[in-house]
């Protein structure tokens, strides 16, 4: 690319040139030729001035004209022949002259020529001639033109520095980008294009920053739907599991409603790979309205045996004024599954949820009779089950709430409460 921005400013600089050099350098040429049969015709003049008195007392001129050389000058009579000064001994062309009555060019192929004529009452007398050789006036022209050729030289050359600077800081900034792409293609999502002060080239680095942005963030979300699925996943894929293996056990049991059941279970399971595939490629979630008493009494009854097996109590209570709220199915089962896997694995006594209405929204408070949480500890931060026994899975219904415009928070410590708020379906 250098190469090229220095050979395409190179080409513009001749280009350039040649437009207004070619014309200029034949307009110097045309105006020493001009100015020299000036300077010759003023001197024809000078000359016939001094002489005429002489010419018109049909005498021969004694004085010889005063000229630098290489120009020459001489008098002639109306028929040709010399009477004074340096020339050809006749004229050849003095009828001509004769003939015009006035300045007469008689250019040779060695020399420029004017020829004046000394009048007396209107007719010819004699003439005067002043010549000077085409190479002086070659001379002038070269020498000018060498001049014009030498500035055009500079010309070139301060094309050339600027084209050679230019280019490199335009190549620079992108020769960058291109490496910058390059580790973003190689998975370098954290590099990020510099700023070259060109507004074209620095349109193209934040674009490609903010792809670097946008595939780290998609990356990250990718990577944590394995973990998420897996921790959404593993209860009903429990529950299934002992499903099928009673069944096994129990020669009496009825096939068909333990295949229901395992429909029932499947089917929770595609809503939940759905939810998370939504929510780990950033797009909008499910709007999948329902009623908000149903979809909780759906809850209860699946959770509800889970609880009485470790013989605890599910309690549910729902305001009737936000029992027919309408709002997102899918993200109101899928916190309700982290808020009571949570509960069940880590708290104690009786599991109660309250569903109320908070001004505009739906709150639903989940909370145990455990030991709680201790303060200061950030049951939401996304880690490994630690001792506390938080995991992924707050860290995940978080995400699912914001997702939806709700918030998710611990309302309080002793006993656990958990608040979920959620807008409402207009």
């Amino acid at each position: 690319m250098r190469r090229r921005i220095v050979a395409t400013t190179l080409l513009a600089a001749l280009v350039a040139i040649g437009l207004f050099g070619i014309p200029l350098a034949v307009a110097v040429s045309q105006y020493y030729v001009t100015a020299e049969r000036a300077e010759l015709e003023r001197a024809a003049d000078g000359y016939a001035l001094d002489v005429s008195a002489d010419i018109l007392r049909h005498r021969a001129p004694d004085r010889m004209p005063e000229t630098e050389d290489p120009t020459f000058v001489a008098v002639y009579t109306a028929a040709g022949a010399q009477l004074a000064g340096a020339g050809p001994q006749t004229l050849d062309n003095a009828d001509d002259a004769v003939r015009a009555g006035g300045v007469v060019v008689a250019d040779t192929g060695d020399e420029l020529v004017v020829v004046v004529p000394i009048s007396d009452d209107g007719t010819v007398v004699a003439l005067v001639r002043a010549a000077t050789a085409r190479t002086e006036v070659f001379q002038r022209t070269v020498l000018t033109w060498l001049g014009m050729a030498g500035l055009a030289a500079v010309a070139l050359l301060s094309a050339y520095v600027v084209a050679r600077r230019q280019s490199r800081r335009l190549a620079r900034p992108l020769e960058q980008l291109s490496a910058t792409a390059r580790d973003l293609g190689d998975g370098d999502f954290s590099i990020r294009a510099g700023r070259a002060g060109i507004p074209e080239i620095d349109s193209v680095g934040e674009s490609l920053d903010s792809t670097a942005v946008r595939l780290d963030d998609l990356l990250a979300r990718e990577r944590a739907f394995s973990a998420d699925a897996s921790h959404q996943l593993r209860t009903p894929l429990a529950g299934l599991r002992l499903q099928l293996e009673a069944a096994l056990e129990d020669p009496g049991t009825d096939l068909r409603e333990v295949v229901l059941a395992g429909i029932g279970t499947t089917g929770r399971l595609d809503r939940t790979v759905t939810d998370l595939l939504a929510l780990a490629r950033d797009t909008p979630p499910v709007r999948d309205a329902a009623a908000v008493g149903e979809e909780l009494v759906a809850v209860e009854q699946e959770w509800a045996p889970a609880f009485s097996g470790r013989g605890r109590a599910l309690v549910l209570t729902i305001e009737p004024a936000v029992a027919g709220a309408r709002l997102s199915g899918p993200v109101l089962r899928q916190i309700m599954t982290v808020l009571l896997d949570n509960a069940a694995r880590h708290g104690g006594g009786t599991v109660t949820i309250t569903v109320r209405d908070a001004g505009g929204a739906l709150a639903v408070d989940v909370g145990d009779e455990g030991e709680g949480v201790e303060s200061g500890t950030d049951v939401f931060s996304r880690r490994s089950a630690g001792a506390h026994g938080t995991g992924i899975g707050l860290a995940l219904a978080r995400r699912l709430a914001e997702a939806e415009g709700g918030r998710l928070r611990l309302a309080r410590l002793r006993p656990p409460v958990f608040t979920l708020l959620l807008p409402l379906e207009q």
